[in-house]
């Protein structure tokens, strides 16, 4: 969890944290498209959208649980259940593959090992300077396979 937080059998639901993700649907009220404002921010505070969380959200849209779980499975993004790994974000668009992305891609994979977790994503908005990788909130572009790995071991 982000804050480390949850009840005995690690569900979102209870007490509490049932209380926050009610308050971050009341946060998004009356805007268009709430659902996935709502699954990033509840995401980025607990680290996952566990089912308990799904039906605290649906209850609040008046949405089934089903659209949103048909949601959260959908994108890579959201995780059923906390990963305490580091995550780096490599960019795999167009503009960052002719500029030789994949050949780093497998020697990426090799460094992180099980120690950190890489995902594919595609485009992080600095096309003109790939390859790029996101680790957090931090970009980094220009990356040949030296600056990855050195990031990777940073993370």
């Amino acid at each position: 969890m982000g804050d480390g937080t949850t009840d005995i059998d690690g569900s979102l639901a209870e007490g509490a944290i049932a209380d926050r993700i009610e308050r971050i649907c009341v946060a998004h009220e009356g805007s268009e498209g709430p659902l996935l404002p709502i699954l990033h921010e509840v995401q980025a505070t607990f680290g996952c959208i566990d089912t308990a969380a799904e039906t605290i959200i649906a209850r609040c849209l008046n949405l089934s649980r089903a659209e949103v779980h048909g949601v959260v499975s959908f994108y890579h993004d959201f995780q059923a259940e906390p990963d305490p790994r580091p995550v780096v974000q490599i960019c795999r668009a167009e503009a960052c593959k002719a500029r030789g992305v994949e050949k780093l891609v497998a020697g990426a994979r090799t460094a992180a090992g099980d120690r950190v977790r890489i995902e594919d994503v595609y485009c992080l908005g600095l096309c003109s300077v790939g390859p790029n990788a996101r680790i957090g909130d931090q970009m980094h572009a220009r990356l040949d396979a030296e600056a990855l790995a050195r990031l990777i071991d940073r993370a």
